[in-house]
């Protein structure tokens, strides 16, 4: 187990643009006649693999998963009340795009929270429900990390906090 700056190989960690992923190696490659250290991180979900060089991983925006105490108070604003504004949805659409990208679980949570529809609610548009489902998968895969459990589970136990909060 490699140990540079705050990651090692084997710690999941979270990439803005794709989530959660696994440290698998850090691997010295020559590019351009340049020594340069990478951390190899698998995104098992999306069957991709990256090559960040270390150097890079903190403005890159890799970070840590969350903790419980964080990912908790990500869950939280599951129960809040949706803040979805009477805007046009492409303009929603950028901005719940933004969050989901920038990798912070409560953002990512605010999105689920305004895109989740009850039972009693209209139907959501095709895109609605893509950017819904995005959003769910990442939060979910982060939530199944912090916890211990597989992505399925963790999606399932989002969406029942959410339901309980609606009845």
């Amino acid at each position: 187990m490699t140990q540079t700056n705050e990651f090692a190989t084997g710690d999941f960690v979270v990439y803005p643009t794709h989530g959660v992923g696994k440290i698998v190696a850090e691997e010295t490659q020559e590019i351009a006649g340049t020594q340069l250290t990478v951390f190899v991180i698998d995104f098992e979900r999306d069957r991709m693999t990256l090559r960040l060089p270390v150097a890079k991983a903190k403005a890159s925006g890799l970070r840590p998963i969350s903790t419980r105490k964080q990912m908790q108070s990500a869950v939280a604003k599951l129960k809040g009340r949706s803040r979805a504004r009477r805007t046009m949805w492409s303009r929603r659409a950028q901005e719940y795009e933004t969050k989901i990208n920038s990798g912070d679980p409560i953002s990512i949570a605010e999105v689920v929270r305004d895109l989740h529809r009850g039972e009693e609610q209209p139907d959501q548009s095709y895109s609605e429900r893509q950017m819904y489902q995005a959003a769910l998968e990442r939060l979910a895969r982060e939530f199944a990390a912090v916890e211990d459990m597989d992505t399925d589970s963790a999606a399932a136990r989002i969406e029942e906090i959410m339901q309980k909060e609606a009845a």
